[in-house]
């Protein structure tokens, strides 16, 4: 098995991945229309017998230029590299995305970084896909400097599904609204975010449903709500109920609550990821603690019904362990 590198920028690319074919995207998400185009990557990488890298980039564009960084990431680097290592790729590369980098002319990203720093043999981007200062770079010019350089490129029409394309957009609206089911069957996995383990106000633990909470921010764009949840612990696998929101107390960036079944550990600064397998309802107001319990009560058996009917599981959600 190859070793998997993560770069950031192209100024020591190593041999392993010199001569390579490449996708290019912002790939947040790595949803089942980018996986379209991770496919036909490795297949042509395979018959070609070159390696297959991701180039991306980051911050997201869109950041770059909001006044401030708003945008709810679908796929931050870790968990993107992440996924580019579990779909088979031998690399990815995260292109710093400033202002300046953004003025690039369409020439000089081909020059500079397709065909000086990674030698590509070939390229392949959704049919989307732009590029360099006013985003000239087009597929159509992409593919007439593939000509010029000697690189092939192929354009990906973009994954129908329903009425619409499967879209980083698409998903993040589902996950806004709660539709876990919709946001899973767009990105082919369940999904999930990670992050450490920190001290919340300790009132999980005097209801009797201790919990293990991860910060967030304001662009962490979940609807508020109570979900089944799975969850890895290094190589451990935990069931759980999830609570984001306190419309009863402080609900101002409010951590995300994980109630781990059938667990009893002090785990603060633990790394903990957390795949989302179903919504259970939205936050409500309860006119006492008893009432919170009683529905914290409810909410776990149902969250337990839910993992144990838990389908459409692929074989991405096995490679990221979290299921057998």
């Amino acid at each position: 098995m190859t070793s998997f590198h993560r770069l950031d920028g192209l100024d020591n690319v190593p041999a392993a991945l010199k001569g390579a074919m490449v996708a290019i995207g912002s790939f947040d998400g790595v949803h089942r229309g980018h996986q379209a185009v991770v496919d036909r990557l490795k297949a042509q990488a395979a018959a070609r017998g070159v390696p297959a890298v991701m180039l991306t980039f980051e911050p997201h564009p869109r950041d770059v230029f909001a006044p401030a960084p708003s945008m709810f990431r679908l796929t931050p680097p870790d968990i993107k590299a992440r996924l580019a290592a579990a779909l088979g790729l031998d690399g990815i590369v995260m292109m710093p995305f400033t202002r300046e980098f953004s003025q690039l002319e369409a020439e000089e990203f081909v020059s500079r970084y397709l065909v000086k720093g990674l030698r590509a043999s070939g390229v392949v981007v959704g049919a989307d896909f732009h590029f360099g200062h006013n985003r000239r770079g087009t597929p159509a010019f992409l593919r007439a400097s593939g000509a010029i350089h000697g690189f092939s490129v192929d354009i990906l029409e973009l994954l129908p599904e329903g009425e619409a394309v499967v879209s980083s957009s698409r998903i993040r609206t589902a996950l806004g609204d709660g539709d876990v089911k919709t946001a899973n069957g767009l990105l082919g996995y369940h999904w999930f975010f990670g992050g450490e383990v920190v001290k919340g106000d300790q009132r999980g633990r005097l209801l009797g449903f201790p919990t293990a909470n991860m910060a967030t921010s304001a662009r962490f764009g979940l609807a508020q709500g109570v979900y089944a949840v799975r969850a890895r612990l290094g190589e451990r696998l935990l069931d759980g109920v999830a609570s984001f929101g306190k419309p009863m107390f402080d609900n101002e960036l409010p951590p995300f609550e994980t109630f781990l079944f059938d667990f009893d550990a002090d785990i603060y600064g633990a790394y903990l990821e957390v795949a989302l397998i179903s919504h259970i309802r939205g936050q409500e107001i309860y006119k006492g603690l008893d009432e919170l319990i009683a529905a914290i009560a409810r909410d776990s058996r149902k969250a337990r019904v839910a993992l144990g009917e838990c389908d459409a599981i692929s074989d991405l959600d096995k490679t990221l362990g979290f299921f057998t």
